[in-house]
């Protein structure tokens, strides 16, 4: 009798000692899953991270204007712009982006025409026809600074398309644009110049 219920106690113990270590088991390998689905989730938004570019500007035409161009693409297929600028004369002044990443000649004409691909008439964003570096106009005041933000349509960020803004200049002029003389809204010379480059 005593030896049939040593037998029955060591079959007990034996299944207990299965059935927890069969749970841990099974707890480990639930963790290893969860971490593992934290590290693709982390992945996931590693990749969803909006592209972006920034334009450092400085003085063209004798001019000593500074600032940054900066520009990030956004959840609603738009890239969002903010400009901001010092040592600007008082007024209104013409912002384009222009077809060549290239702020070397003096007069930053080494920066080519307005960038545009889809060779429209030059006029005013929004409207019927506009070239895709048509921006808009920035208002400076007496202290010479100067800043535009904006989301932009028809704009994207790296992918190489005929909408891509990368390597592209970004360019104050010294006049107002009148959004109706062609090729250039008569904006007169350019006071300032920046390269759009991928940023990090």
């Amino acid at each position: 009798m005593l030896q049939k219920l040593n037998f029955a106690l060591l079959i007990g113990l034996a299944s207990f000692a299965f059935a927890c270590g069969s749970g841990n088991t099974n707890s480990s390998a639930e963790m290893g899953e969860e971490e593992e689905m934290i590290s693709n989730n982390e992945a996931v938004v590693e990749e969803n991270d909006p592209r972006s570019a920034v334009a450092v500007i400085s003085g063209a035409s004798g001019s000593n204007v500074s600032g940054t161009a900066t520009f990030t693409e956004m959840d609603n297929g738009k890239v969002k712009l903010v400009i901001e600028v010092e040592n600007l004369s008082e007024g209104e002044h013409a912002l384009h982006l222009h077809e060549n990443g290239d702020c070397s000649a003096a007069d930053a004409t080494s920066a080519g025409g307005h960038w545009n691909p889809t060779d429209d008439p030059h006029g005013k964003r929004g409207e019927d026809e506009y070239h895709s570096g048509d921006i808009d106009n920035m208002v400076v005041g007496a202290d010479g600074a100067g800043s535009v933000e904006m989301e932009v349509e028809g704009w994207t960020i790296g992918d190489g398309s005929s909408s891509d803004i990368l390597n592209k200049a970004v360019i104050i002029h010294a006049e107002a644009d009148d959004f109706t003389s062609q090729p250039s809204g008569a904006a007169g010379a350019r006071v300032a110049c920046g390269v759009i480059q991928a940023g990090s």
